[in-house]
């Protein structure tokens, strides 16, 4: 049965599509089909993390919400990523929202039918034979995260170890048990390695009654790398990498 994944945050800067496209390679270097779906339509990015610029994105995500495509031909096969790892079934697509301008300025102005989302969904998990749909979802809570969290079946929470993200992120965990959201998961990034990760992973459950799935040091390869990869797949043996891998060990589970 496949499984959709929402990766969010309530704040931006969390790292939160450096997440999503860490975890999501991992678990289609295991064996399965995934899709990356960028629906920050206002400030995308994860298409960086693939190699692709505004020259290179020839469709988007925008183009099935305005008609122009069905939502499969917007996918791209990112899949030279995984570099060979994995077994025959390995793939990895992306869907990413336009990085135009023009094309942001316009969903900014009329906007969107967002339940289109919902049926865009359905349709690459049918059409692209998915074990796993990600959804990298717009910091805060708009229309569209709440879709994103009410289909989801796990729910990645990413916040830092800051007041402003720790107040944010008690908001979002307490819609998402209004929702009913199957498994839900907190992921502490850009932890500064003087702390007491075991102490702060145990500060982080008792504040909001949830399992943190892994905590990420502040790491300067990761900001030297500066989204020019996908990080666990550049450097397998990093002590980075072991978090992301049991991080995707509990999506998959």
């Amino acid at each position: 049965m496949p499984k959709i994944v929402s990766i969010h945050s309530y704040r931006g800067g969390t790292g939160k599509s450096n997440s999503t496209s860490n975890i999501a390679a991992i678990v289609a270097s295991r064996g399965n089909r995934v899709c990356i779906v960028d629906t920050d339509i206002q400030s995308p990015g994860v298409h960086v993390l693939f190699g692709y610029d505004e020259s290179s994105l020839e469709r988007s995500l925008n183009d099935y919400l305005w008609g122009r495509l069905p939502i499969e031909e917007t996918a791209y096969d990112v899949s030279s990523v995984l570099q060979g790892k994995g077994t025959s079934r390995s793939a990895i697509y992306l869907v990413p929202s336009s990085v135009k301008a023009s094309d942001i300025a316009r969903i900014l102005r009329e906007g969107y039918d967002v339940n289109l989302l919902n049926d865009g969904f359905q349709d690459l998990i049918d059409k692209l034979d998915l074990d796993y749909l990600f959804i990298d979802t717009h910091p805060g809570l708009n229309e569209e995260t709440l879709l994103s969290i009410t289909i989801s079946d796990v729910l990645l929470l990413v916040l830092r170890p800051d007041q402003q993200d720790y107040q944010g992120t008690a908001v979002t965990v307490d819609v998402a048990r209004k929702l009913e959201v199957p498994e839900l998961f907190m992921i502490v990034n850009k932890a500064p390695t003087i702390f007491d990760f075991n102490q702060l992973k145990e500060k982080v459950e008792d504040i909001y009654s949830a399992q943190v799935a892994g905590v990420l040091p502040h790491s300067d390869e990761m900001m030297i790398l500066a989204s020019s990869g996908v990080y666990a797949l550049r450097y397998p043996d990093h002590e980075f990498t072991k978090v992301f891998e049991a991080i995707a060990d509990r999506v998959m589970s």
